[in-house]
């Protein structure tokens, strides 16, 4: 029987070729659609699933409260944390501590390889880690024991990629490496293992381990005086015995503060709650901007899938439609059928069996389509998705049960109204479509153009809030703005003469020093209070340290008082220069702010004063996503920095590089010239509103394509239908144009009915998107206007074809007897 079914099934495919091409095509690029979007997100969810211990993993975070009730989430802790809580609880195993080197971006890597001599490379993605690091969490080494890797302090575990950068294809194993920098102190370390790729992906993303007792974070923790406040720079994970509960574990975590934090908190003015965080929950608790690296979303991730489920839901309805409309066709057939006994059960799997052939006929296509569509869609999403992962067999069997599913849902109302039909009416020609299936395809299409024009709405809302983050004043020069990293001590001290030998370009109008620029992570605050109250009335306040002249080079307008200069240089001693926003969270009247105090807790219940010298007008040191907060500069006492910036007078800066490659190659001979520009380093925040933005306007173009392939199917038949009709009124008279309105009419109305439905829907989404920014644009009429008036021009257009066509075909072919 099923044989029979399939046969049958086969035949109605090659009878009507138009209409299923059309299905064929529209199901097969919906489920593309639904298949390179369910890759992304089983890319997303599958972070840290390969640790051997992934179900008593859990990371230490806080909630940090001021006394005005603020709270802020932190993902790290003080240092004295590890070894209190492996002393206090019995139910931790393990804890291990990692550090990011927050003050440098790369470490400078040099090697001495015989008969090479010696070559510098720089390394991204360094991790200062415990020597507990590798019992805590599962890597595959290729060289070297994990155990025992970080054992020594001068030890270095390597990625295999960072391990050939350095050494070639050959073994790294016992190598030395000389690491510069805050990470190594231009210390020799001894490769003591090398890890393998990992199958899965990890939110610890590190090209390189070493550990937590050397660089400057292993100067720091030598330090007599931390305590379990200050310094919240150290992620915090526990291994947990088996079967702990981390409820039960979270509610000792209070006495923990009170028995170990409280006399600290209670001097530094703030409150603090603990809490717990399983490691597999990591990557999507977006609550957390960055935890090693960025999290994700999980509305992003609901945003994706409901894109993938509307679009295949569009080509579903595509296939209903064409499928009820055509029942005509199909009437004779289940009349005989019943006539011979056929029943209801056997006809709905007749017709559910076609639904199946051509729904896997798609997959076959989709398949096709999302091997070559891959790389594209790489680029879109800004993914490494490999075919690898396609053809795992969970996400293959995934696809077949996707096919499936959706050849049950296409096929199900076809089927179930075809199989209801009354035979003697069949027969006797007494068969018209219903009003309810007429009723039910014209409600099908006006949920189509719903989601198509909502998603054109919120690609014009998603790039005009692009636009205008690009576009929004930032309170500084960001253009023609370059930016040198210093990543070793003797970089740091070839600074003044580096600037003054920039400066001696025309083309560079000025060069200053910075420990941070805007657009980047600035990690350094401190808590402040007016003179007279109490340090629980504390705010915070970013901190920078700059050369003199780093506000001139930067374009900030001053709102009161002067910048650092070097005319002042008693402006090292405790001289602050402010934004707008520190006076606003004050409450210091501009006008009063120049000599102003801010007073702050110097360590021992000690307090010192800072006096404000120049007020700055706010600026963007952030995205755009976050508000202005309270920022102040500091005179640095030296010429210690991080980075220099020069300002050049062209945008043509291919002959000013050069110069300063030269320069830098003449002053610092052993370290790779590297640079960036503020302005593209400050765009790259937004990447990941790039990255929807891409994605959304690519299946918005998708959805329209799907839904005019069922307008298109939906047109031919209803100009076949009425072809006597057509050939009656231009036998009458009347005009090609009168009769492609009359066929157009009818689903034009029903594009304007969708823009109604779209418009509530797509402002209240777009709305909450929008949210996500403290710097936004308003929705405007004007775009869901724009959007309706696409529609429709795009249906006229997909109509217009069929009913043109049905227009200007002869009468007496249309009139003849059949």
């Amino acid at each position: 029987m099923i044989k029979n079914y399939l046969k049958i099934a086969w035949r109605n495919v090659l009878k009507s070729k138009l209409f299923s091409a059309i299905n064929v095509f529209g199901l097969s690029v919906g489920m593309t659609c639904c298949m390179l979007l369910l890759l992304y997100i089983q890319s997303e969810i599958s972070f840290d699933k390969q640790h051997e211990h992934i179900d008593d993993l859990y990371l230490l975070r806080s909630e940090n409260v001021q006394s005005s009730g603020e709270k802020m989430d932190n993902p790290r802790g003080p240092a004295p944390y590890a070894q209190a809580m492996k002393m206090e609880f019995p139910e931790v195993v393990l804890v291990t501590r990692l550090w990011q080197n927050f003050l440098e971006d790369k470490s400078l890597f040099t090697v001495n390889q015989p008969g090479q001599g010696e070559k510098s490379f720089y390394e991204t993605k360094g991790i200062h880690a415990d020597s507990t690091f590798f019992d805590v969490f599962t890597y595959e080494f290729v060289e070297g024991d994990p155990h025992t890797s970080l054992k020594d302090a001068h030890s270095v575990v390597l990625s295999e990629a960072a391990a050939h950068r350095l050494f070639g294809s050959g073994p790294a194993l016992n190598k030395t490496v000389k690491i510069g920098g805050k990470s190594g102190n231009n210390e020799n370390f001894k490769v003591t293992g090398v890890f393998k790729s990992q199958e899965g992906k990890s939110h610890i993303d590190a090209n390189y381990f070493v550990s937590l007792q050397v660089g400057w974070v292993g100067d720091y923790l030598q330090q007599p005086d931390l305590n379990f406040t200050s310094n919240n720079m150290f992620y915090h994970y526990l291994r947990l015995k088996p079967g702990t509960s981390a409820e039960k574990f979270s509610e000792k975590l209070p006495s923990f503060i009170e028995k170990y934090a409280r006399k600290d908190l209670k001097i530094a003015g703030f409150d603090k709650k603990l809490a717990l965080l399983p490691v597999k929950d990591i990557h999507l608790f977006s609550r957390i901007d960055k935890i090693v690296t960025s999290t994700t979303s999980t509305t992003y991730l609901y945003v994706l899938a409901s894109i993938a489920i509307f679009t295949l839901l569009i080509a579903c309805i595509n296939f209903m439609n064409l499928a009820t409309a055509r029942s005509a066709k199909r009437a004779a057939e289940v009349g005989m059928r019943k006539v011979m006994g056929a029943g209801k059960s056997g006809l709905i799997g007749q017709f559910l069996g076609e639904s199946l052939v051509l729904t896997f006929l798609a997959l076959i296509v989709a398949a096709v389509f999302v091997v070559l569509f891959l790389p594209i869609f790489n680029q879109l999403a800004d993914k490494a998705l490999s075919l690898s992962e396609l053809f795992k067999p969970e996400i293959i069997a995934s696809f077949v049960v996707l096919a499936f599913i959706t050849g049950l849902l296409a096929g199900s109302y076809p089927a179930f109204y075809l199989s209801v039909f009354n035979p003697l009416d069949v027969i006797k020609g007494k068969f018209v479509n219903s009003v309810s299936a007429t009723a039910l395809r014209r409600g099908l299409v006006v949920f189509q153009f719903v989601i198509s024009i909502g998603l054109v709405v919120a690609t014009m809302v998603i790039q005009g809030q692009i636009k205008f983050m690009q576009e929004q004043p930032l309170g500084f020069t960001n253009e023609q703005q370059i930016v040198i990293p210093f990543r070793s001590e003797e970089s740091r001290k070839a600074y003044t003469a580096l600037r003054n030998e920039m400066l001696e370009n025309n083309q560079i109008t000025a060069a200053s020093g910075t420990a941070y620029y805007p657009g980047i992570l600035n990690p350094s605050d401190m808590s402040v209070f007016l003179p007279g109250q109490s340090v629980n009335e504390d705010g915070l306040v970013k901190t920078n340290w700059v050369s003199p002249d780093l506000m001139e080079t930067m374009g900030f307008k001053m709102a009161a008082g002067r910048m650092f200069s070097a005319a002042f240089p008693g402006d090292t001693n405790y001289k602050i220069v402010v934004n707008e926003a520190t006076l606003r969270k004050f409450a210091i009247p501009l006008e009063k702010a120049v000599g102003q105090h801010l007073d702050f807790n110097s360590g021992n219940n000690a307090i010192s004063s800072l006096e404000i010298v120049g007020v700055v007008k706010d600026f963007h040191y952030q995205d755009l996503h976050k508000v202005i907060e309270p920022y102040a500069f500091f005179l640095s006492a030296d010429a210690n920095h991080n980075y220099i910036i020069a300002h050049v007078n062209t945008k043509d800066v291919s002959r000013v590089v050069p110069f300063m490659e030269a320069k830098w190659k003449s002053l610092v001979p052993g370290e790779p010239f590297t640079y960036t520009f503020l302005d593209q380093d400050f765009e790259s925040n937004y990447a990941a509103d790039a990255r929807t933005a891409r994605i959304v306007n690519s299946f918005t173009i998708i959805s329209i394509l799907i839904s005019c392939l069922g307008l298109f199917g939906l047109a031919a038949f209803a100009a076949q239908q009425r072809i006597k009709e057509i050939g009656v009124r231009k036998v009458l008279g009347a005009s090609i144009g009168s009769i492609v309105g009359l066929l157009s009419s009818d689903f034009i109305k029903l594009v304007i009915i969708s823009m109604l439905i779209a418009t509530p829907l797509t402002w209240y989404i777009m709305n909450q998107w929008l949210q996500d920014f403290a710097y936004k644009i308003s929705i405007q009429w004007w775009m869901f206007v724009a959007a309706g008036a696409l529609a429709v021009v795009i249906a006229l257009v997909t109509v217009s074809t069929q009913a043109i066509k049905a227009a200007v075909t002869n009468p007496i072919k249309s009139l003849k007897s059949e």
